[in-house]
């Protein structure tokens, strides 16, 4: 049996496939060639993460077709209900990269409380010529410690945001339509963990408390943070989106940071993919990194062994 793994696959995701009998292919196929390269070589199995995209017309096109894989949470990219209407499997890794993506939440926060988005633009230029009026500019930085947190979508990736955001010391506050509560686990190197219960509450609630906003939701009609929603944000909040783009209201961003509104923000995904707009990347205020949320090597291993164990099990089983 073949499998395409058309955007990259673990070494130790094409050991467990190759160790189960499978051919892996890790060719990388044009998005407009992958019909013709499913049907000419016979493909059972399709592997993608975000860039390749399996809609109806490749789905109809390949009836050799028998399971779609997701390496991640998010299946935006899949035709996934008509999919399953043709007999076709459509499996993920839901829990794989979670906190792969927390972490880099965190990174885009310390890098906005300590203006690193800045610094790391501007030492490299005039480090050695304006070294104390660079100091001066980036010597009002805040801690994270005792701030509120508001996490907005409260699945795996929100709570493995919780759980870090917990050790941090700060204040965790979560809004999702489907979760009522969540008992939040924060386990320490040592073995001893607490357990924190927080309950959600509405979206307008979060938006007046939080000092951070980050979202954990999958992309969907309309935007979760417009215009109207970024006048109800306290003045100077910082904001991160490592979920999908189209969530956040990239113009009425650019407009908040301008006017003070929003402090800073940390995007690691755009409306545009990918071809973000230059209003995005030329932004002082941004911190910025290219769709690379679950893109660690622990994070990729975790995949792609999940990914082969799912395989293996379907096609056993029929």
């Amino acid at each position: 049996m073949k499998v395409l793994a058309n955007d990259g696959l673990s070494q130790s995701g094409i050991h467990a496939l190759t160790h189960a009998g499978f051919e892996v292919i890790t060719t990388k196929v044009a998005q407009e060639q992958v019909a013709n390269y499913i049907q000419a070589n016979q493909i059972e199995v399709v592997l993608v993460r975000s860039a390749t995209k399996i809609r109806k017309d490749i789905i109809d096109s390949c009836p050799s077709l028998k399971i779609i894989g997701r390496g991640g949470v998010g299946m935006d990219n899949i035709d996934v209900e008509y999919a399953r209407e043709k007999g076709i499997h459509v499996i993920n890794t839901p829990a794989s990269s979670s906190e792969s993506v927390a972490e880099l939440v965190f990174a885009h926060l310390f890098s906005g409380v300590r203006f690193l988005y800045d610094s790391n633009r501007n030492m490299p230029l005039e480090g050695d010529t304006r070294f104390d009026a660079l100091k001066k500019a980036y010597a009002n930085g805040i801690e994270l410690r005792g701030k509120t947190i508001g996490i907005i979508g409260f699945g795996r990736i929100g709570q493995a945001v919780a759980k870090m955001a917990l050790g941090l010391g700060m204040r965790v506050i979560a809004a999702d339509k489907f979760v009522g509560k969540a008992d939040i686990r924060v386990d320490f190197y040592n073995g001893q963990f607490i357990n924190v219960e927080i309950e959600t509450e509405p979206l307008e609630d979060l938006f007046k408390h939080a000092d951070f906003i980050t979202l954990h939701v999958p992309a969907q009609e309309g935007y979760v943070i417009g215009t109207a929603e970024f006048e109800q944000l306290k003045p100077g909040v910082g904001i991160v989106n490592c979920a999908r783009g189209g969530v956040i209201d990239e113009v009425a961003l650019v407009e908040a940071l301008d006017n003070d509104k929003v402090s800073f923000a940390g995007l690691d995904v755009f409306e545009n993919e990918p071809t973000p707009a230059i209003q995005l990347l030329m932004h002082p205020k941004i911190s910025l990194t290219p769709h690379i949320g679950a893109a660690t090597l622990e994070a990729q291993d975790r995949i792609g062994t999940e990914l082969a164990e799912q395989i293996s099990s379907i096609l056993k089983a029929n």
